[in-house]
């Protein structure tokens, strides 16, 4: 009686099982975690202030400034757009918060809402326009970077004869308004700005809608291939817009932030340069310039490793010039980075 010998099924690779560590490399963010860590042992050892239990809140504070805003824009660059107007955007929403309050007299939230509506109106505008003209993001949010920054200088210069706007420090609201915006609270003798908290709860919502909702599929399928997204169903103008406005309103929050955090007075040229800050964080936690690839979670990083290196050089005792050395040398690092891990997550 012949017997039959069967060699067993190759298995399918479609199906196979991956190692720990294929999974980890293949996350956008692991790049910055790694350089977070080398960046913390880093000035731990060469920085003795940066050892200091008391300047842990410090720390938190210059990497929440941007790291709030650094949410809506990895959101916007996954979804393959970018925002310049985004510096000067939080400028004009403090602008308009207090020079409406002071001028018209009115109790402050009246202020702090009318920014809000128009933080999101401008965030509609560059969504809109960029849609109804098919023009780059880069483009029409330069040219909306320009407007704004105008409107912040001449407006202020109008209403309050000066290039800052007039205090609204006294008036009524104001107490309640820097509870929310501004406020801070002490935790084992470490300083705690609420924008930290604010920062940790909007990074954990924007990554669950990032990766649990139907609206993050959207975001990574605009950004990859947005004509192949509207051919299976995706409402890619709504989605584009809607990132914009998100970025508006995170605009006016960092906006209500600067306004209160200085008890009522806003600058009209701050924020120029801002925008690039925000968009190095997001690159730098694994957002790709082409978009359709990125983490929120990893930009939460990068503004981390922003904050850390802004301090730690000046703890070390350097000139403060190297900073924006670093910037430039962490950018071309972050971004050749990022790709590298792109393709093997795709060879995977």
């Amino acid at each position: 009686m012949a017997s039959t010998i069967t060699s067993p099924a190759s298995a399918d690779d479609r199906v196979s099982a991956r190692s720990l560590g294929a999974r980890l490399l293949s996350r956008p963010e692991i790049g910055s975690l790694v350089g977070a860590a080398v960046i913390l042992v880093f000035f731990l050892i060469t920085a003795p202030p940066f050892r200091d239990i008391n300047n842990t809140g410090t720390i938190l504070y210059q990497a929440a400034l941007i790291g709030v805003m650094a949410v809506p824009v990895s959101l916007l660059m996954i979804g393959g757009e970018f925002d310049l107007s985004a510096g000067v955007a939080v400028t004009t929403s403090g602008l308009t918060a207090g020079l409406f309050s002071y001028q018209f007299s009115l109790n402050v939230w009246v202020g702090v809402v009318v920014a809000l509506a128009l933080s999101l109106a401008i965030g509609l505008f560059n969504g809109w326009l960029l849609m109804r003209t098919g023009l780059p993001s880069f483009l029409v949010t330069l040219g909306t970077f320009f407007i704004l920054q105008g409107l912040n200088i001449a407006v202020t210069r109008l209403a309050s004869g000066a290039v800052a706007s007039n205090s609204i420090s006294d008036m009524d609201g104001f107490n309640a308004a820097k509870a929310i915006f501004a406020s801070e609270f002490k935790i084992g003798g470490v300083t705690v700005k609420i924008i930290v908290v604010w920062w940790i709860v909007f990074v954990a919502i924007a990554a669950w809608v990032l990766q649990k909702t139907q609206i993050g599929n959207w975001i990574f399928a605009v950004g990859g291939d947005a004509a192949a997204a509207r051919a299976v169903g995706v409402p890619v103008k709504k989605v584009k817009i809607g990132l914009f406005m998100t970025v508006g309103f995170f605009a006016w929050f960092t906006g209500m932030q600067l306004l209160f955090v200085q008890n009522g007075v806003v600058q009209s040229g701050e924020g120029v340069g801002k925008e690039f800050l925000y968009i190095i964080a997001a690159v730098v936690g694994g957002c790709l310039l082409t978009g359709g690839y990125g983490s929120v979670v990893g930009a939460a990083v990068g503004a981390l490793i922003f904050g850390m290196v802004q301090l730690g050089v000046v703890y070390a005792g350097w000139n403060p010039d190297w900073f924006k050395a670093f910037l430039g040398a962490m950018l071309l690092l972050a971004t050749i980075v990022n790709l590298v891990v792109k393709k093997r997550a795709e060879a995977r």
